[in-house]
């Protein structure tokens, strides 16, 4: 029912649900896999994120927002999801193939503003944790929640034009699910197909990262350009 509201964000979701190109937003999908699937797909920012991985024979999740009774459903739990409005590709790498570090130059953990947090990852699990101001939240945080807290679970990338991130007051609608925006998450990626189990899950959300796949960049500061 929100949807349907009449404030300026659900007008936003409106135009992106009746407006979409659903064939073209399919199409983008399976192009985008088919890269990756056989190559390296490396992830940088200017504030220092420099994360690569490989998936391997690793599900695909498109959420193409098809929900017939004809679509190939795979064997995950998650692609049993049809989500509306539509637009994001979703996998988690083989875990000991993620390699590299995730930088945040302001995160919330808790109630606590983290600054210049960095993230280094060794062949899927967080070994440093180094930040200027608030580590000790982002520590407890990822204590608490046992080794699941350490480990990555998901790369998503959007490819919805019409869910892209506004130029004016910009926000980031649905999810990270238009164009460009990139999702480096931690935790349980059972439900993706992954080998992570356990009760913690967070998403990060990357509006201006690169997206390199092999030697062909998909994704510039935000910005699709392959697809």
């Amino acid at each position: 029912t929100t949807l349907f509201r009449s404030d300026s964000k659900s007008k936003f979701y409106q135009k992106a649900l009746l407006q979409t190109n659903y064939s073209n937003l399919s199409q983008s999908q399976t192009n985008f896999e088919k890269a990756i699937r056989d190559n390296t797909v490396r992830v940088l920012t200017s504030e220092g994120t420099d994360i690569e991985f490989r998936i391997g024979d690793r599900p695909v999740t498109a959420q193409d927002g098809n929900a017939s009774s004809k679509r190939k459903q795979k064997i995950t739990l998650i692609d049993r999801e049809i989500e509306l409005p539509a637009g994001a590709i979703r996998v988690a790498p083989i875990e000991q193939t993620v390699n590299g570090k995730i930088v945040f130059p302001v995160s919330l953990w808790g109630s606590t503003k983290v600054e210049n947090l960095i993230l280094t990852i060794t062949n899927g699990k967080i070994i440093t944790i180094e930040a200027s101001y608030g580590e000790e939240a982002v520590k407890k945080e990822l204590s608490d929640a046992g080794e699941v807290g350490y480990s990555f679970r998901e790369f998503a990338l959007g490819l919805n034009p019409l869910l892209s991130i506004p130029k004016n007051n910009p926000w980031i609608p649905y999810y990270g699910y238009g164009a460009g925006v990139v999702r480096l998450s931690l935790g349980d990626n059972s439900e993706l197909g992954g080998k992570v189990k356990g009760d913690y899950v967070r998403w990060n959300f990357f509006p201006k990262a690169t997206v390199i796949v092999g030697s062909e960049t998909w994704v510039l500061d935000g910005n699709l350009i392959k697809i």
